[in-house]
């Protein structure tokens, strides 16, 4: 390809990604966002200014060669795009639809100083979904076999980086997912809308099979096994405890225990990792109700109502019914707005209706125990609190009711308990998290490492993939010199 001069990088404009229309999509889980054609990647590949000393590395928490991909690219060297990608993250397809690029890597881009940064993310999907189509999943080299064992708590974005590293040093890794399908959150947590399930399914199988590395479903630890039974009986070497925060945060306010109201994990557990989306082909049926509100605007709610949206339109359109109305509730102003950008606006273009400044006091419910209202507070914005936001505060006398049948609470989550039953001296902080170092993973017990949303609460794929990244380099220094 023509080397293009620097002028000419800066006067391409950023690709937009091509979507499925807003009034199709609200009756399928087909994904929105559809993907760069090759010439819309090769054009956006071209933007890149390769920069000696790149920041936009620096923001991205795995420390992927965004340069170097994207050279390989705007040659059209494909395959080497793939293994440059593929030298940090194991994930790229996955990745490249979930992660917060824009506050991450692009944030950090020279272009965003002028203009609109290199869409790095669509970039890092494009190679992704390449190597799948394609199957040119890099094999990787391994070290010589050490003979340690390695047990891995959880198959989310943390354990399976964590479990891929130290696979490649040499070491025998089994991971431990309680469910019957791993993934972890990527599979329960996120829509087929955003993340196709064959995408997490396919790059799943490219770091498993490819690393040799064994994978026990339905073996839930805290029951199956103890952590300490892992060590004592079972003769692991070192355990890194993975098991993200899967437990739902509740609000306690009169009529939470009403039929109507659950978890935003529940529903999407429901909808996702159960295949709800695809009744009746799998015997998961999913009631919505006519007017939906969920409680709380970060991605977890975006996803909640917009599934709910789809499942309560698709089935309007089967029976000759009125789609359901579907709300956001949430106690700050749209500047507070926690949820990507990109979510927020494709839930808007979708028809879901934004109430901002209020806060449920009360749920309603008829004789029959069943949601029939919501009473709310109307708040105002005071000053910032502990999360740099401004802290909401209700306005006396200021109440009224919505009319809904449907109330999904999305006000986060933390990790399970069973986790660390019978782990003595493993300590946890007030939430529930486990206490671990930032840098290593380590945790208050040697020789147990912990990472991702277990330890720093729900937060984003890609940052719990830096987590397994850094814990893998610590637990394998200790395999090899036993200096903790």
């Amino acid at each position: 390809m023509t080397e293009l001069s620097m002028k000419k990088r800066l006067e391409i404009p950023r690709q937009e990604m091509p979507t499925q229309d807003p009034d199709a999509r609200c009756a399928n889980f087909g994904e929105v966002a559809l993907g760069y054609t090759y010439e819309l990647a090769l054009r956006e590949a071209q933007r890149c200014l390769q920069c000696p000393d790149p920041a936009c590395v620096k923001g991205c928490p795995v420390g992927v060669k965004i340069p170097e991909f994207i050279a390989a690219l705007c040659e059209g060297d494909l395959p080497r795009a793939v293994a440059e990608m593929k030298e940090r993250n194991a994930m790229p397809a996955i990745c490249g639809r979930v992660c917060p690029q824009e506050t991450q890597c692009e944030v950090l881009c020279v272009l965003g100083k002028r203009g609109a940064p290199v869409a790095i993310g669509r970039l890092e999907r494009y190679v992704g979904d390449y190597e799948l189509q394609e199957r040119v999943c890099p094999t990787p080299v391994r070290e010589a076999p050490t003979g340690q064992r390695i047990a891995i708590v959880g198959s989310g974005p943390a354990g399976l980086t964590c479990a891929a590293e130290l696979a490649v040093q040499g070491h025998e890794v089994t991971i431990f997912e309680a469910l019957h399908s791993s993934g972890g959150v990527l599979g329960y947590g996120i829509p087929e809308f955003r993340l196709p399930k064959q995408v997490v399914q396919d790059e799943i199988d490219c770091v498993v099979q490819g690393l040799d590395i064994q994978v026990r479903l339905n073996t839930l630890i805290g029951r199956t096994f103890t952590v300490e039974e892992l060590l004592e009986d079972e003769g692991y070497a070192a355990i890194f405890v993975g098991s993200g925060a899967g437990l739902p945060n509740m609000v306690r306010i009169p009529g939470i225990n009403l039929n109507g109201v659950l978890s935003a994990n529940e529903f999407l557990t429901r909808v996702n990792l159960k295949k709800g989306y695809r009744f009746p082909e799998y015997d998961t049926p999913v009631k919505v109700g006519k007017k939906v509100a969920v409680i709380g605007a970060g991605n977890v709610a975006m996803d909640a109502a917009r599934s709910a949206l789809r499942l309560g339109t698709m089935r309007a359109l089967e029976n000759g019914g009125t789609p359901p109305e579907v709300h956001i509730v949430y106690r700050r102003s749209i500047e507070e707005v926690p949820a990507r950008l990109e979510e927020f606006e494709h839930a808007r273009e979708e028809g879901i209706h934004f109430n901002f400044l209020v806060n449920p006091v009360r749920i309603h419910g008829n004789e029959r125990r069943e949601v029939s209202g919501m009473r709310v507070q109307r708040m105002a914005l005071g000053e910032p609190d502990a999360s740099g936001r401004r802290r909401p505060l209700p306005i006396p006398g200021a109440e009224y009711d919505m009319d809904v049948d449907m109330v999904i609470m999305a006000l986060g989550t933390r990790p399970n308990p069973i986790v660390f039953r019978h782990a003595a001296g493993l300590e946890r902080t007030e939430w529930g998290t486990v206490v671990a170092d930032e840098e290593t993973g380590k945790t208050t017990v040697c020789p147990i490492w912990a990472g991702g949303d277990v330890v720093t609460g729900a937060a984003t794929v890609i940052s719990a993939m830096g987590a397994g990244q850094r814990a893998a380099a610590s637990i394998d220094a200790y395999l090899r010199t036993g200096e903790w």
